[in-house]
């Protein structure tokens, strides 16, 4: 993989998912599904689905890899996207690695992860990161992703009186 851009906020973040996602041609009945860390990637998620919302998919959260604790994502008004209730049988058109799983404490290996994917060899994989997680855990040598956002925090900084 190669940088194609580079782009700032939380718009930089959504339109270049949106628009691939949009360039994938998907069709009703087409999955997207985001595998990540239950609470600390689960917002994301929810903002990611959320920029994607008028597209012709369902959206499902799987917690780590466990395909049981899967949840479709659905529209809540004035709230945004919400795991809902169990979704079906997955067969997904794009899998979407959430960066929280690299991280030391979360449980999953990056070998649990590509068992997932070798589940579903026909689905497209992006992934999506803060901090450079992907690189520091050395996954972008072994997970193949084929498109990736890799976003920045930083600085943060905390007001107070």
């Amino acid at each position: 993989m190669e940088k194609r851009s580079v782009q700032s906020g939380v718009p930089g973040i959504l339109r270049p998912f949106r628009e691939y996602l949009t360039g994938l041609g998907l069709v009703e009945g087409d999955q997207v599904v985001y595998i990540g860390v239950p609470g600390t990637c689960t917002p994301f998620v929810e903002l990611l689905a959320f920029a994607t919302r008028s597209l012709p998919v369902t959206q499902i959260f799987v917690p780590g890899v466990d395909e049981s604790g899967a949840r479709r994502l659905e529209p809540v008004p004035k709230v945004g996207m919400q795991p809902a209730g169990p979704a079906d049988t997955l067969h997904p058109r794009v899998i979407v690695v959430m960066g929280g799983l690299a991280m030391d404490n979360s449980g999953v290996e990056v070998e649990q992860v590509l068992a997932f994917l070798d589940r579903y060899p026909t689905a497209q994989l992006a992934g999506v990161c803060f901090q450079k997680m992907f690189e520091k855990a050395g996954w972008c040598e072994r997970v193949p992703f084929e498109f990736m956002i890799d976003a920045a925090i930083d600085p943060v900084e905390v007001w107070s009186d």
